[in-house]
């Protein structure tokens, strides 16, 4: 999951879909201070290439992140030295201290394979979590919004590199298999190169009970910031 020529050029696609890592930053601190309007302390779990990160540390006095892809990890901390990123799992981690705000996007909570994996992740996140704190999770797609044999792709090109994407998913037991296809284009010459990537197909009703029995409450928002939502869920134990 995640290789170095993935994380190499990962931001830049999703700029050319116009993603604004930085706008949703900000809302989730809005909506996570709606909810605890003195929250100073976040954690972003599976920060990827900090790219929501970033944004969230001008957001809040202390913004960490946690990250188990080396790749990932190591190219946030070279683009954006400064930030604290423990690597981590998600589906089991201590870092021996809690947050105002946990938070886990673009859909990563999806990579885990199971049920029980995701359950225990919504675990591992909530015990992270002040009394009263707040925990967003974007989920992937709902089973019944899949769509097989869906075909994307996105065309990218920032100052002497092009990137082109192109993936195809289809139904492999509970979960979405997309296999993506790149090709890169750069001075030095055209590479290609090709991820798989397996994301579950949770539902509301699984998420929603996870968040409950680590003792968070739960509302569903649909819609933003990528058409999937988000789960919002408060922390037993706030004034």
């Amino acid at each position: 999951m995640y290789s170095t020529d993935l994380a190499e050029v990962y931001e830049m696609v999703y700029r050319s879909r116009g993603k604004d890592w930085a706008a949703e930053a900000e809302a989730v601190a809005d909506l996570a201070r709606g909810h605890a309007p003195d929250a100073d302390s976040l954690l972003d779990v599976a920060c990827g290439t900090a790219a929501h990160l970033g944004p969230f540390g001008k957001l809040f006095t202390t913004a960490e992140g946690l990250e188990i892809a080396a790749p990932m990890r190591e190219l946030a901390l070279r683009r954006r030295p400064g930030l604290t990123i423990h690597e981590g799992d998600m589906r089991d981690f201590d870092l021996g201290r809690t947050y105002s705000v946990v938070t886990c996007m673009f859909c990563a909570i999806g990579y885990l394979g199971s049920i029980e994996e995701m359950r225990s992740a919504i675990a591992s996140m909530s015990r992270h979590l002040e009394p009263g704190g707040v925990l967003v999770v974007e989920p992937w797609w709902f089973p019944e919004q899949f769509s097989e044999g869906f075909v994307a792709g996105d065309l990218a090109r920032e100052g002497d590199r092009t990137v082109a994407r192109i993936s195809h998913s289809t139904l492999q037991g509970r979960a979405t298999r997309m296999e993506v296809r790149f090709l890169v284009g750069e001075p030095g010459g055209i590479r290609t190169f090709t991820e798989i990537d397996v994301l579950t197909l949770f539902t509301r009703e699984e998420y929603e009970s996870a968040f409950r029995d680590a003792g968070c409450s739960v509302a569903y928002r649909p819609g933003d910031p990528t058409g999937r939502g988000l789960f919002v869920g408060v922390k037993e134990g706030g004034r």
